[in-house]
């Protein structure tokens, strides 16, 4: 049985994107409804937040040390750690449209790959996009008719990218070009709703050293991985009922951090002696990847 272990005192109302720097070996991760960008650091036991006008979607390193470029409300900003300012890159999608930024990652080669959605998740609706944006800010639509987009993770050892869309429940793979951010051979890696005792639906993900991908289980209690074939290698039960997104961490790379969304019936919130909107921890016996800077 893994032990899981609640970290620092923040809850979120929607945590996300956990991100660990392997040269600071702290962890940033994000509060979208909330606003907030935090910072934890392991050796002090603290956590550093800033306040943001918008909500981040997620947001990746840079090669500047102490900036971050974030997805925001509908557009890219960079963001200094040290002062809170914020400086526009990139505007990704029509901020009339009433969408905005979501789940996102870079690849190796520098790109940011991000989605937007209609925040309103109840209403059910697929108007998002999914797009990659380069290091020179030219902005390329890569999927439309998008809900919630997540999942988003690169094998680079297999050169495949993952990503779902939460409201099929379905998890999709493609052969993906470093070189040029092609995608090619569209096919179904997982489906949650067509397999019997897989609760929960896709949301945010990573790949670990052995080429399998580790999903948060929103609604589901649970954090799963599964081989590179698609086959289920292993599913750790959480205390929290809608995980949101995992990130490989600490000084080995072999502790998952995992963020929170405080939703769900009043009554599950704290049924397993866990505040929902935590950030959590696990050791586990494999070991993460580096995160992958904006511009390479």
């Amino acid at each position: 049985m893994v032990e899981i272990e609640r970290v620092g005192d923040v809850v979120g109302e929607l945590g996300e994107c956990p991100v660990w720097h392997v040269e600071q070996q702290v962890l940033y991760w994000e509060d979208i409804t909330g606003k907030k960008i935090h910072r934890f650091d392991p050796a002090s036991g603290q956590t550093t937040s800033r306040e943001l006008p918008g909500r981040p979607g997620s947001f990746v390193f840079t090669q500047t040390p102490g900036r971050l470029l974030v997805a925001m409300e509908a557009s890219l900003e960079w963001l200094d750690w040290e002062t809170g300012a914020l400086e526009h890159f990139v505007t990704v999608e029509d901020p009339t449209l009433g969408n905005r930024l979501n789940d996102g990652r870079c690849d190796s080669a520098g790109r940011y790959i991000v989605g937007t959605m209609h925040p309103e998740t109840s209403e059910q609706l697929s108007v998002g996009h999914l797009y990659s944006i380069d290091p020179t800010g030219h902005v390329d639509v890569l999927e439309d008719g998008v809900g919630i987009p997540n999942n988003t993770a690169f094998d680079q050892e297999r050169s495949r990218m993952y990503w779902a869309d939460t409201f099929t429940g379905q998890i999709w793979q493609w052969d993906y070009d470093l070189e040029t951010g092609r995608r090619s051979n569209k096919s179904l890696f997982f489906d949650y709703r067509a397999t019997p005792g897989v609760n929960g639906l896709p949301d945010g993900a990573c790949v670990d050293a052995e080429g399998c991908l580790w999903s948060a289980s929103v609604t589901g209690w649970a954090l799963t991985r599964f081989r590179p074939d698609g086959a289920v290698d292993r599913r750790i039960d959480l205390p929290v009922s809608m995980p949101t997104m995992p990130a490989f961490g600490g000084p080995d790379l072999s502790t998952i951090f995992i963020t929170s969304l405080t939703g769900g019936p009043i009554d599950e919130r704290r049924s397993r002696g866990v505040e929902a909107g935590s950030l959590l921890a696990i050791d586990v016996d494999v070991r993460g990847l580096p995160e992958p800077s904006f511009g390479g």
